[in-house]
Parts: C-alpha cells; structure tokens; sequence
C-alpha cells in the first residue's frame, strides 16, 4: 500500500479501494485531490492486480482475499489517529460492502462508486454453466472479461492513457469470475449482516458496466440509518474520471465534511 500526506494537518484518511482490472495509478487525480483538500490517503493495488508482486495476474482463490487485503489498509489507517473514510468504486466497492458485512472496522463513513452489484452483460447462459466446472478442474484458465475503456468512461484523456496502460489487465481467471459472481450474491443475502455506518452512493446514470437497477435495488433495502443515493445522469461508470468528475469529488468532500461535523470532530 502507499500513503499521501496532506499538506498541514489533516482533517481525516480516505481509504481508497480501486476496481476490477485497474491500478493505483489510475487514481492520481482523486488522491491529489483529496489530499489539496486536507486528507490523507491510502491506496494499495488489489492482490494479482497492478504493481503486486504475485504471478497469478487476473487469478484470486477467494474473494476473501480482497477483504482481508483491504482491511490491512483500513488497519494502517488508524495510525494517524483520525476518523477513517472508505471509498470503493465498482468491484472496489463490493469489496467494501463484503467487509463489512464479515468484519467490523472503525470507520466514520463509506462511499461507494458505482459498486459491482450487477452486471449490464453477462456471459451466455451456457458458458456460465461450464464455468462452474472450469473453476473446480482448471481455475486459473484466463478469459477475457469483455469490457473496453470506452465503456467506462467518456473522457478522452483517460482513454487515451488507459489505451497505452501495461499494468491494465486484458484477461481474469475462471475463478475470478465465479468468486465475483458470488460476492455480488452475498452482497444482497447478507445485507442485514452490514455494519450500518453512514453511506453516499454515486452511480452513473449511463453505466455501462454495471447494472444501475441492481443498485437501486441493494441501496433501497440496505438497513443503513444514513444513506444518500446520486445518480450523475450522463456519467458512465467511472464517475471520478468523467467530464463532470470536479462536481461528483465536491459532492464527495460534501458528504465527509457533513459527517466530521456530525461526530464533533475538530481539526
């Protein structure tokens, strides 16, 4: 993981959790954002994702694994004795929500980024029934996940650098996909599990990875005492790389400035 030290004190940590595919590195604008903004911020790169050293690129065993590698973010958060913000975009955010609902951190709020919890395509009805076997005899057999950088954003600028982006990954393992495909099933059986804590919800409009009406449907029956749901209308789903990508981190910084008010916290 790395760390980004605000300039003078800090007001709070934002915990940074990136999505299927990507990397750290893809969140330079957001971190130089929240941290021109008075926070500190820590991000790692997923486990087989961006710089981690294993050779398994694409592959986990278990999406434990992702829970566990986030909560040791969440963990050296605490060391600058500040209230802690998570923030998960897309599988990012699946991730945070399984967490949880599995374990319990000291967190003043979340943000959830257009969260994994359906997906506009899924693969044919007959390739999904092989893939339960596949993932049993050869797990970490590698398929392409179908999804281009003109889907996830309008902005050309990022298109163009993603385009040109080694550490992208092209291909995940069967595994990956049955264990995603679980996650988002767990993320809704357990929904009375999830530790309430306050939630802001961004969901692009234009999605067009993730199914928005999946996420309706999970955020209207979260038991959360607090929650707002935005949905930017002509957003696709990166909604902190999108053209409006200033007005979507204010609404942001919006909603952890209301939350440090309401706990009493003085910085």
């Amino acid at each position: 993981m790395w760390k980004w030290e605000a300039d003078g004190d800090a007001k709070a940590v934002i915990v940074i959790v990136h999505g299927a595919l990507e990397h750290h590195r893809r969140y330079g604008w957001l971190i130089e954002m929240w941290r021109s903004s008075g926070f500190h911020v820590i991000m790692g790169d997923l486990p087989g994702q961006g710089l981690t050293t294993r050779a398994n690129r694409g592959h986990i065993d278990s999406f434990d694994e992702y829970i566990l590698e986030v909560k040791e973010w969440v963990e050296a958060a605490y060391d600058f004795d500040l209230p802690v913000f998570l923030l998960g975009h897309s599988m990012g955010g699946l991730i945070a929500i399984r967490m949880l609902q599995e374990e319990r951190v000291e967190i003043a709020g979340l943000i959830l980024s257009s969260p994994c919890l359906g997906l506009v395509s899924y693969p044919s009805k007959m390739l999904d029934m092989l893939s339960h076997g596949l993932s049993v005899i050869i797990p970490t057999l590698r398929m392409s996940p179908g999804l281009t950088v003109e889907m996830a954003t309008r902005n050309e600028d990022v298109r163009s650098v993603d385009a040109n982006d080694s550490l992208y990954l092209t291909k995940v393992s069967i595994r990956w996909y049955r264990e995603l495909i679980l996650a988002m099933e767990l993320a809704f059986d357990n929904m009375d599990k999830i530790q309430d804590v306050p939630t802001l919800l961004l969901q692009g409009g234009d999605d067009k990875i993730v199914d928005k009406r999946a996420v309706k449907e999970w955020f209207n029956h979260a038991p959360l005492s607090e929650k707002r749901y935005k949905e930017w209308p002509k957003c696709y789903h990166e909604v902190y790389n999108e053209p409006e990508r200033e007005d979507v981190f204010e609404y942001s910084h919006d909603f952890v400035m209301s939350q440090l008010k309401a706990i009493g916290y003085v910085y």
